[in-house]
């Protein structure tokens, strides 16, 4: 697992920083204005919709298709799967007809604090990108039929096409007509399906028509994603109350939020999501082979890794948020203020990191298990407090009291996730994972001293952004020469597999010249 992690890493690496190019052109194009806010709105909506209907069917489908596949070979999971998607086709149409009916009240939902040019300019940006659930439903299934095929690449590589397009969107958007944004979020989403197609079919995928709403498999699939349907419904609650409350607090305060959420998005999509991926498929093979032991070890493995890359990454956003906005947003239409907003909402959102990160794994490891009641009522009772800290944070904080919230009820609920998940599968390492978290927190902090003096020297010699880009350097060789010494096991392995690919590199090199 830690080898294929490291490689969709390397991949996810890439995307992500032309992801960022994508998040750089709005905020130099639009800032942290109305249009950006409408914008932006108009793609929360269908993610916020559909999210949670795309997330269930992929938790159910992955076990499910493991367990057709094991009993009755590929040609049967491949009817399952046209099945489905044909299910998905009708429950997306139906979703978008509703919200091409109701698109004024619904944008009213999501950002109650939306007037005037600013609410048309949203509705008529959503009534466009609704489209796109249709996409977004093929890719959430596609995604998994590959992960199931060991393909982990081709899915962290749909990012590329995606940006490209809603950057070629937005240069098109500033230079012509205001509505190629949203045209360009719709044919974006459809060119991250367009890549997956080919290999879907490499794999042996052939679409059949079939539908049969009576088939054991899907009746079975929807008692198992109904739970997460609830649960991710849940978060989704939680993005609402973000997004009305950032609405009223300041203009802007959306844009603000939305590029801080990048910014902690980033650090998860490349770490936690990539391990997620990684793992989730193999130990829902363990789980159907009864091979607890194996998915304990898993599970251990996958905590330990996240902590290992996400902690360090939490004390870095912690200590350069506003460096790091004003280097990576900090030019054209992203004014002083915008600079203040985002830093301030990215400080807050990084203590939640580690919480949110193992939040996923441990979901992950409940959803291999069949079990997706545990995970769902944590989340309700994790909504629960984020909205009530919302109304109070958020009146002395203002943005930044809206993403803490969100840190806090994070925390809390992975908490939840860790008792829950003990009593249902026994011990799973706990003991060596708090070592290696200690260790892990306390190289962090080292790193984190290190960096902030060396970018104070610095400042005397050269300008903000070189000296952020040269201590960030400095902590990051800091940070993994103390974890080495440190003896934990997952480095360790890390360490070990990258001298045996260097090696196996040099006797090719030399098997080649000779």
């Amino acid at each position: 697992m830690k080898k294929t992690a490291l490689i969709i890493m390397i991949v996810t690496i890439f995307s992500k920083v032309v992801g960022f190019g994508r998040e750089i052109t709005l905020s130099y194009f639009y800032g942290a204005s109305n249009i950006s806010d409408a914008f932006l709105i108009s793609l929360t909506i269908p993610s916020a919709v559909f999210s949670f209907i795309g997330t269930g069917i992929s938790t159910g489908y992955i076990p499910l298709y493991s367990k057709i596949e094991q009993k009755y070979g590929q040609k049967e999971g491949n009817r399952y799967t046209s099945n489905l998607i044909n299910i998905l086709l009708i429950i997306c149409t139906g979703i978008i007809i509703s919200g091409l009916l109701f698109t004024d009240q619904i944008v009213k939902i999501f950002a109650s604090g939306f007037e005037g040019d600013t609410l048309v300019l949203a509705v008529k940006f959503t009534r466009i990108s609704l489209f796109g659930i249709y996409f977004t439903g093929l890719l959430s299934i596609f995604k998994g039929f590959l992960q199931l095929k060991e393909n982990y690449v081709v899915p962290a590589l749909i990012g590329f096409p995606m940006n490209f397009f809603i950057i070629l969107s937005i240069l098109l958007s500033f230079k012509t007509n205001i509505s190629v944004l949203a045209i360009g979020s719709v044919i974006a989403t459809a060119s991250q399906l367009a890549l997956l197609v080919p290999f879907v079919r490499k794999e042996g995928y052939r679409y059949k028509f079939v539908l049969d709403t009576k088939d054991e498999y899907i009746r079975k699939m929807l008692s198992i994603a109904l739970p997460v349907i609830i649960g991710v419904s849940v978060n989704q609650i939680n993005v609402l109350v973000d997004k009305t409350l950032a609405s009223g607090i300041a203009i802007g305060g959306i844009s603000a939020l939305n590029y801080a959420e990048k910014l902690n998005g980033f650090v998860q999509g490349l770490f936690v999501m990539t391990i997620a991926a990684v793992m989730y498929p193999m130990i829902a093979k363990m789980a159907a082979q009864s091979n607890f032991d194996g998915l304990k070890k898993s599970v251990s493995e996958a905590i330990n890794l996240i902590n290992l890359f996400v902690i360090p990454a939490t004390v870095g956003a912690m200590i350069f948020a506003e460096p790091v906005v004003k280097l990576l947003f900090g030019r054209g239409a992203f004014d002083v203020a915008a600079i203040s907003m985002t830093s301030n909402a990215l400080f807050f959102y990084s203590i939640g990191m580690v919480g949110v990160g193992l939040r996923e794994i441990l979901s992950r490891a409940f959803y291999s298990l069949q079990d997706t009641k545990t995970p769902m009522i944590n989340a309700a009772i994790a909504m629960t407090i984020n909205i009530i800290l919302n109304m109070v944070l958020s009146k002395f904080l203002g943005i930044g009291g809206l993403a803490l919230a969100t840190s806090i009820s994070a925390i809390f609920c992975t908490g939840l996730l860790f008792v829950s998940l003990r009593k249902k599968i026994g011990s799973f390492g706990m003991k060596n994972t708090t070592i290696s978290f200690i260790k892990i927190l306390v190289s962090s902090l080292i790193m984190g001293i290190v960096a902030y003096l060396a970018y104070n020297f610095l400042l005397s010699y050269f300008g903000s952004n070189l000296s952020l880009t040269i201590s960030i350097c400095i902590g990051a060789f800091v940070y993994f020469m103390i974890v080495y010494f440190m003896k934990i096991d997952e480095v360790d392995s890390l360490v070990d597999s990258a001298k045996k690919k260097l090696k196996s590199y040099a006797v090719n090199g030399i098997i080649k010249k000779v």
